[in-house]
C-alpha cells in the first residue's frame, strides 16, 4: 500500500540506530566481543545485539561502560544526550512529524479525550494507568511531552483544528469538570472547533475507532488510525478517502459547535 506504516513496519527512532551503529563499530575496532560488552554491563548478548541494530535504545549503562572498554573517550557517552530527546514512542513519531507539519487537523475519538485537549492530570491518570504498567520517570517524560505537543494549538502560523468526540469519551471516570472545562477553554481559540456526537445520534461508523486526517503545506493527505494492536499512517488515496467520508459523516452527525459548548457545560455543572 503506497505510502502506508504501521506498528511492525515504522523504524525505530534514527537516534537509536545511529547510536546502536557506533556502539558496534568502537566495539569492533576496539576488539571487544559482545558477550564481553553484555557481562560488564549487566546485559544480555542478545540485548546488546538488539541495541547495535538499533531495534532497542542503548541505555545510559550500556554506553557508558562501552565508551570505557572501548576507549572512546566520550564519544559514545554523549549520545545518552540525544537518545533522552525521543519523547515518544517509536510507533508514533512518524505520525508526530507529520502533524508538525499539518495545516490542517481533523480528528474523532471513541473513547479518549483527544491528546492534544487533555488536562495534565488526564494525561497523567491515562498513561500512568496502563498496562502493563510503566517506570513513575516515564509516566512523567511522556506526560511533559504529551503537554508539550499542544502548542500546535496555538502556533503561528496557525493550523486548523477539528475534533470530534464521541459521548462515550466525556462519560468515563477519568474526566473531571476541569477537564471539561479545558476542552471549552480549547473550543475558545479562533482556530479550534469541538464536536461531540451524542449517543443519541448514533452511527455505525462511530464504533469504527479513532481517525486522523492531516493535510500539509502542499496538500498532501495523511490518514492515521490506531488500534490496540495497529497503528497505521499512509497517504494512500483509497484510505485517505475512506477517512474523510467517515469523519465528514460523523461531522454532520454532531452538535454543532455552539451546542457543543451547551453540552459541555451542562456536563460540567452536574459533576
Amino acid at each position: 500500500m503506497s505510502g502506508q506504516s504501521n506498528a511492525n513496519s515504522l523504524p525505530p527512532p534514527v537516534a537509536w540506530r545511529y547510536s546502536g551503529n557506533q556502539l558496534k563499530r568502537w566495539r569492533t575496532k576496539a576488539n571487544v566481543s559482545r558477550e564481553q560488552l553484555a557481562a560488564a554491563s549487566n546485559y544480555s548478548p542478545d540485548t546488546i545485539k538488539s541495541m547495535e541494530q538499533g531495534v532497542r535504545m542503548p541505555t545510559p549503562r550500556v554506553l557508558d561502560v562501552a565508551d570505557g572498554l572501548c576507549r572512546a573517550e566520550g564519544l559514545l557517552s554523549a549520545a545518552k544526550d540525544y537518545l533522552q530527546k525521543e519523547k515518544f514512542p517509536a510507533r508514533a513519531q512518524d505520525f508526530m512529524e507529520r502533524e508538525k507539519e499539518a495545516i490542517s487537523h481533523w480528528s474523532y475519538e471513541t473513547t479518549l479525550i483527544p491528546g492534544l485537549l487533555q488536562t495534565e492530570g488526564y494525561a497523567r491518570a491515562l498513561i500512568g494507568g496502563r498496562y502493563p504498567p510503566v517506570g513513575q520517570e516515564l509516566v512523567e517524560e511522556r506526560v511533559a511531552a504529551r503537554l508539550e505537543r499542544q502548542f500546535l494549538l496555538t502556533r503561528t502560523p496557525p493550523a486548523a483544528f477539528v475534533f470530534l468526540i464521541y459521548e462515550a469519551a466525556l462519560r468515563t471516570p477519568l474526566v473531571d469538570a476541569e477537564q471539561l472545562g479545558h476542552i471549552l477553554d480549547m473550543a475558545r481559540l479562533g482556530n479550534v472547533l469541538v464536536q461531540v456526537l451524542p449517543f443519541e445520534r448514533f452511527v455505525s461508523t462511530a464504533l469504527v475507532g479513532p481517525m486522523v486526517l492531516l493535510e500539509t503545506h502542499d496538500h498532501e493527505r495523511h490518514a492515521y488510525s490506531t488500534g490496540q494492536a495497529m497503528r497505521q499512517l499512509t497517504t494512500d488515496p483509497a484510505v485517505v478517502s475512506v477517512h474523510m467520508e467517515r469523519l465528514s459523516l460523523i461531522r454532520t452527525m454532531a452538535l454543532s459547535p455552539a451546542e457543543t459548548a451547551r453540552f459541555i457545560e451542562r456536563m460540567a455543572a452536574q459533576m
